[in-house]
This record gives C-alpha cells, sequence and structure tokens, in this order.
C-alpha cells in the first residue's frame, strides 16, 4: 500500500499505530514536502475534521515529512488563512555588509604578524598601513573600531584562518607531594578521605571523616557539621591523636578540606610525611574510598543527615564503633 491510498482517518490512524504496511519514497525537496501537505490537507478535508482527527493527520504528517510539531502546525495554519501552503522566499538582509570575508582575512593576517595584540593596537596597525604605507586593502579595517574588531575576531571566517589550541595549563599548587605513600610495612602512614551524609532540601548534611592506616587497617572516624577549615583542623589534630602509635605519613586525595596551607602547617608542625593522590591514579586513595563503602556507608547508609546531630554522631562514633583502651 502507498500513501495515496491511505484515503480515511482510520487508515491512517493504522498506519501511524504500525499495523499498516505503507511503502513511500522519502521528500527531498522543500517545495515537494509542502506541495504534500496541501494535497494531504485538501484530500482529508482537514477544516472540516474533528479535534482527535485532527490530531491524526497532524502526526501523520510529522512523520511522513519528519517536521516538528510547531512547523506542521504553522503551515496548516497557512492552509486555513489562505487555502494554500506555499514556500515563503527568504527576505535579503536590509542592512549592507561593511566588512567583508577579505578584510576579516586580512585582519586574521595582521594579528599573526604581530602576535595577537589588543584591539587597540591592532587598530592603530592597520591604520599605518593604510596611511603611512599606501596599502589600499586596509582601508575599511583603518576606520574600525575596537568594539567591532573583537567581533570580526569571534567570527567563523577568523576562527578557520586563525585557531590556536592550546593544552590545559594546571594549576600547581605547592602543598604536599603528588605522590604514593610509601610505608614499608611500619604503622603510621594514614589515608584520609570525606564522606557527605546527604542534602535534602538545599541543606547539607553532616560529613564524616574517614582515616585508616594502611599497614595495621586501624580506622578513626569523625563526624563534623561542616568540613571548612574551622571544623577540620581540630578535627585533624583529635584524629591523628587517637591512633595508637606515631603517624609519619599523612595521605589524601585533591580536595579542597586537605589540600589547603593550614593543613600543611600542621604536617609540618608534627614532622609528618604529607602526600597527595596523582592525577589519573585513582588507587592512589583506593584504601580509605573502599572503607568509606564497607564500613561508612554500612553503618550510616546514604540518607540526608541534619548538620544539628553532628555531635551526637560524634559521641556515638567514639564511644561505640570504634574504642581503643
Amino acid at each position: 500500500m502507498s500513501l495515496e491510498q491511505l484515503s480515511t482517518i482510520t487508515a491512517i490512524e493504522q498506519f501511524l499505530a504500525g499495523t499498516q504496511a505503507v511503502a513511500f519514497g522519502v521528500l527531498t525537496t522543500k517545495k515537494e514536502r509542502y506541495s504534500w501537505i496541501q494535497k494531504t490537507l485538501v484530500k482529508h478535508q482537514h477544516i472540516t475534521l474533528g479535534k482527535a482527527d485532527k490530531g491524526a493527520v497532524t502526526r501523520y504528517l510529522m512523520k511522513v515529512t519528519g517536521y516538528s510539531l510547531a512547523q506542521i502546525k504553522r503551515l496548516i495554519q497557512q492552509y486555513a488563512k489562505t487555502g494554500t501552503v506555499k514556500v515563503k522566499l527568504a527576505r535579503q538582509n536590509g542592512f549592507k555588509r561593511a566588512y567583508t570575508e577579505t578584510d576579516i582575512r586580512l585582519l586574521a593576517s595582521m594579528d599573526e604578524r604581530h602576535g595577537q595584540p589588543s584591539g587597540a593596537v591592532l587598530k592603530k596597525l592597520c591604520e599605518r598601513a593604510f596611511d603611512r604605507f599606501g596599502m589600499g586593502e586596509y582601508q575599511q579595517l583603518a576606520n574600525i573600531s575596537v568594539a567591532h574588531l573583537y567581533n570580526l575576531r569571534a567570527s567563523k571566517t577568523y576562527q578557520r584562518q586563525r585557531c590556536t589550541l592550546t593544552k590545559t595549563r594546571p594549576n600547581k599548587v605547592a602543598i604536599g607531594q603528588r605522590r604514593r605513600p610509601c610505608p614499608n610495612n611500619q604503622p603510621g602512614y594514614i589515608r584520609i578521605d570525606s564522606v557527605h551524609q546527604g542534602d535534602l532540601d538545599k541543606r547539607k548534611g553532616i560529613y564524616h571523616v574517614n582515616a585508616v592506616d594502611e599497614v595495621t587497617q586501624f580506622q578513626v572516624i569523625f563526624t563534623l557539621e561542616r568540613i571548612s577549615e574551622a571544623f577540620m583542623l581540630p578535627a585533624l589534630h583529635q584524629m591523628l591523636a587517637r591512633f595508637p602509635f606515631k603517624i609519619r605519613g599523612f595521605h589524601a586525595d585533591n580536595g579542597g578540606e586537605y589540600i589547603i596551607y593550614s593543613v600543611a602547617e600542621l604536617s609540618e608542625k608534627l614532622r609528618v610525611e604529607f602526600t597527595k593522590s596523582r592525577a589519573r591514579h585513582s588507587n592512589d586513595n583506593g584504601l580509605v574510598e573502599s572503607k568509606n563503602g564497607s564500613v561508612v556507608r554500612k553503618l550510616y547508609g546514604y540518607e540526608h543527615i541534619p548538620q544539628q546531630y553532628a555531635d551526637e554522631f560524634l559521641t556515638l562514633n567514639r564511644d561505640q564503633v570504634y574504642r581503643y583502651e
């Protein structure tokens, strides 16, 4: 069956439901599609149809032509007003273009010769090329404003001719050594990470700070209301003091709560080796991250816990979860 044989609304609904096999060729040009839409609307007397039948015809037109619902509705409105569906010719721009493609290429070449100067300097260079050296091709660019010069720099013609791609420059922070710690089977090299206890209605939950010794697997959990510097520093002092051996190394990921100068000063004061995870080495801090799931999440889950309960959870961690006497 072909599209011309779909003469009833029932047949169209069967075609849309996929129960009616129909073979048809794809209309390639815009003029052909508009002409077919007009013939279909006339054939099924679209103006006299009910609301449900009009919806079926609209979906039928969308499926065959590939047009969006908004476009089909515009064409149906045009048919309802004029009785035809015609291609509207594009209007010509009423403004004359001041700067041509050639001018933009000249601007790009001038930028390349002088190492991408500022807009004001580039304007003076174009003025100098025309006024002093008599280069007539720079006549238009000699009168350009600095603001519009930047508009031409952002154009596709300029970008196609002169495009510079550079690698991302890393932001180097001189805090900690970026390497994996080497405990050499000695206790005292701890891994540390933070676990957030969910958000609810744009309100933050409590934070668990989890620290694990790499060799003995001795673990200390502290619960904080926030992980700002005011809460984190006292917690780190108490956490390090709770380990039953001397702390020799302190390893964290690149979180902002740890890679700060106050933490670096604390590690320097305690003469503790401060290391941080390397890029693309997810296993550098894998020990404590696995403990986050197998211990912290197993105990407290993922649900939101309001910040006012931080002290209760801190007492629970100290007195019940990990007691060391």
